[in-house]
């Protein structure tokens, strides 16, 4: 499907902000929502067919202004990408009581909020697309990262659910579930060595935003309920999400992986 009108959260850094990019130069019309004003009006402030949404999608009066802003533009809204995302890691004994609201709204709440709002907009006019945006963590649990496991174990489940129940009404839902991807988040875990050593456990190449963005817009033109990147470590997230005893056969070695992976990225 061409988009018609695209929004899309998490705009100002990240996935987020290489999609928003790779959409302007494809002539896209979009609706850019992120709570950091600066960031994105430095980006995106003077350039055409983009509307920039300041604020939290946790909050449902920002998607509301959002179908507002829509309405106004008289454009329909084809998609909804949403790439807000935040990370946090921390043991169970160590973590902040705030760091659950934290993780669950941004990741969790703020996506589900937006598919309602935006979804239920889609029902009615009889067609549009979904992506949420989830994680390889969304298909298994990773210790020392179990807030934001939570959050898009969450995600993950809400969109599968979901599109099965706007199938038949035109809406398809997506949800992507990618690996350690090269963002400020890789940057943020680097200074989290013990928590977040099981993340950097892949023997491939950390995926680049653009790798992410290109699979979006695959999903874009053929839709699929979901799409896990790569395909190879996806198989493997959802055997030790399903069997968690094969799981833990595995977790020394990989501890093992991530930490000299660690190593060399710290260097």
């Amino acid at each position: 499907m061409r988009p018609s009108l695209l929004i899309l959260t998490g705009a100002a850094s990240g996935i987020g902000l290489h999609m928003a990019r790779k959409c302007y130069q494809a002539q896209i019309p979009m609706i850019l929502i992120d709570i950091r004003e600066n960031e994105l009006k430095d980006e995106f402030g003077e350039k055409e067919r983009i509307k920039l949404l300041v604020g939290s999608v946790s909050d449902s009066e920002t998607w509301n202004r959002a179908l507002v802003l829509a309405k106004e533009w008289s454009f329909p809204i084809s998609h909804l990408i949403n790439c807000a995302g935040v990370i946090r890691p921390g043991f169970l004994v160590n973590y902040a009581l705030t760091d659950i609201d934290y993780h669950l709204d941004i990741n969790t709440k703020g996506s589900i909020l937006g598919t309602t709002i935006v979804g239920r907009e889609m029902k009615a006019q009889g067609f549009g697309h979904v992506i949420n945006v989830s994680s390889l963590a969304g298909l298994a649990p990773v210790s020392g990262l179990s807030l934001y496991v939570s959050s898009k174990f969450a995600i993950r489940g809400f969109s599968l659910a979901v599109a099965a129940e706007l199938k038949a009404f035109g809406v398809q839902v997506s949800v992507i579930c990618p690996d350690l991807v090269n963002t400020p988040m890789l940057d943020l875990q680097l200074q989290y060595p013990e928590e977040a050593k099981l993340t950097f456990s892949g023997s491939g190449p950390v995926l680049q935003p653009e790798d992410v963005v290109q699979a979006i817009f695959r999903l874009m033109e053929k839709p699929k309920p979901e799409m896990a990147l790569p395909t190879s470590r996806g198989w493997l997230a959802k055997i030790a999400g399903t069997w968690p005893i094969i799981g833990e056969f595995f977790r020394k070695p990989l501890e093992k992986k991530g930490e000299e992976n660690l190593k060399k990225l710290r260097k």
